[in-house]
């Protein structure tokens, strides 16, 4: 049977090895709808070549420019509605690719619709992870991740009892700037921020691996997707980015997913779960040529942004929808040249401390809070 696919963020670095993966597999997969950000260009090349029958943008005088340019029975949308229409479309699997937490409502509304979602857009298990979990439980959809470590756990687990699970540890190359103190990281540029030793990815996503905050993230959104308590998640630093997670069970046992890095790897098999595929010019693991792996303790003074996250994980509610928003806003600033690389966790810890604290937000209420944190942040800044 060929899975048909939507995708949201084609164009950014998940969404082109997604679209890789496709591209491997004709027999296997199709592409029935996508959307792209501003570049244009590069959807018109897409369309051309996977012909999907939906594509979504964000402006609206680019979607009235590619429909002019794309054959007629390509429909063509904008904005929010756009995402949706795309996450909602019938389809097999949605993959959210999509960066920051945009992607919370076409998630939302891609488990209405009652599709399995690959899901590599962490944002929307941070700022609502209660309310799209307890919606994927009613609807009986499933959620697969796509990022290397939670995809790794999640293999780990395949047949094993959770009862059984004593941690997860999930690991961290330690980004840009692992071998710097604290003292050298003033200063530093955007360039070299966005100069990762392992990976190749998008800048928002390598500048919150340079603070470490992508690694929070990930700890919030673990806690979420395998229901498992933070206090038996831990982060450890592996700056090899071969073993990509582990889980220790509670017989002492401990199992390892490992590879080469290749994001393509969990992306196909959130595709293809619980089969799997060859997937052509992938690297294969030798070990012999790696000959040593490295590991090292994630320290949180260190790595403030890493504790920002367990705090407000531990505490939750509308803490990590603050959490999230307020370091989505100051990466932007930061990117921008407004503020410096140390600035960046300062205004999150103010956004934090600032907050009143709500248990249980509905999704009004995480939308307005994470508006209000992003202008609090922005005022910091006096932009």
């Amino acid at each position: 049977m060929v899975k048909k696919i939507s995708l949201l963020g084609a164009t950014g670095s998940i969404g082109v090895q997604t679209l890789d993966v496709i591209r491997a597999h004709p027999t296997s997969f199709t592409l029935v709808a996508m959307s792209v950000g501003k570049n244009i260009d590069k959807a018109l090349e897409y369309i051309l070549e996977f012909k999907p029958l939906l594509v979504s943008v964000q402006e609206q005088h680019d979607a009235e420019r590619l429909q002019r340019e794309v054959p007629s029975e390509v429909k063509v949308l904008y904005g929010r509605k756009g995402l949706i229409e795309v996450a909602s479309i019938d389809a097999d699997v949605l993959v959210n690719a999509v960066l920051g937490s945009v992607g919370l409502e076409p998630t939302l509304a891609a488990i209405e619709s009652g599709k399995q979602i690959a899901l590599a857009n962490k944002e929307t298990l941070v700022t609502a992870g209660h309310i799209v979990m307890k919606k994927a439980k009613e609807k009986g959809v499933s959620i697969l991740p796509v990022d290397s470590e939670h995809s790794a756990i999640f293999q780990c687990l395949n047949g094993e009892s959770e009862k059984d699970i004593s941690k997860l540890i999930i690991t961290a190359s330690g980004g840009s700037f692992r071998d710097r103190t604290r003292d050298q990281l003033n200063g530093v540029t955007v360039e070299e921020a966005l100069n990762h030793p392992n990976w190749s990815m998008g800048a928002k996503i390598t500048i919150d691996s340079a603070t470490m905050m992508n690694k929070g993230l990930e700890v919030i959104e673990a806690h979420w997707l395998f229901d498992i308590p933070y206090d038996q998640i831990e982060v450890l630093l592996h700056k090899e980015s071969i073993i990509h997670s582990m889980v220790e069970f509670t017989d002492t046992s401990v199992l390892a997913q490992l590879g080469l890095p290749d994001m393509r790897v969990p992306i196909q098999y959130a595709l293809t779960y619980p089969t799997r595929l060859e997937l052509p010019r992938a690297k294969r693991l030798n070990l012999l040529d790696i000959g040593t792996l490295n590991f090292g303790k994630a320290d949180f003074e260190r790595y403030r942004c890493l504790r920002f996250a367990y705090e407000s994980g531990r505490q939750g509610g509308s803490m990590t929808t603050v959490l999230n928003a307020a370091n989505e806003e100051a990466v932007s600033q930061f990117l921008n040249g407004k503020i410096e690389f140390l600035q960046i966790e300062v205004l999150i810890e103010e956004a934090l401390q600032r907050h009143s604290f709500i248990k249980e937000p509905a999704l009004e209420i995480i939308h307005e809070v994470d508006k209000e944190t992003r202008q609090f942040v922005r005022s910091l800044i006096q932009i």
